[in-house]
Order: structure tokens, then sequence, then C-alpha cells
């Protein structure tokens, strides 16, 4: 069941990190977040570079955790 208290929040930090993933031709779209864990799917550049992971994990992961009550993971789907 998605958890639309957070849905607003996790937009807000997606939006704040969107203009770097745009930058190096990729972005990320928001696909449902469930019991803590946001589920993102990587587009453009993103959904093919080899430091996706990276990306996911030690860029949006870090920032999510930080700024969003509640998060406990980001997961990819595709």
């Amino acid at each position: 069941m998605t958890d639309t208290a957070m849905m607003d929040p996790v937009q807000e930090v997606l939006n704040k990190l969107r203009p770097f993933l745009l930058r190096d031709g990729g972005d990320c779209e928001l696909v449902d977040i469930e019991e803590g864990v946001v589920k993102l799917r990587l587009l453009g550049a993103c959904g093919t570079c080899p430091s996706s992971t990276i990306t996911l994990k030690a860029g949006i992961e870090r920032a999510l955790l930080e700024e969003v009550p509640g998060v406990v993971e980001v997961e990819q789907v595709f």
C-alpha cells in the first residue's frame, strides 16, 4: 500500500536533485513508497549508466534518509 503522506516530501527532495541528473542526461521517476521503501525508476542516461547504483544509493538514498522522516531505503524498479 502506498504511503501517500511521504509522497510530497520525497518529491520535493527529488526535485532538488533533478537538475544534477538532467545535467548528465538522466532523470528519475517516483514510482511508489511502501513501508518507507521509496521505489524509483531511473530514466535516460541514468537508466543505463554503470554508476547508476552509486547515484541511487550514495546520492538519492542518502538525501532522502536525511531529509524525509520514515524513509528506510531506496529501491530501483525497472
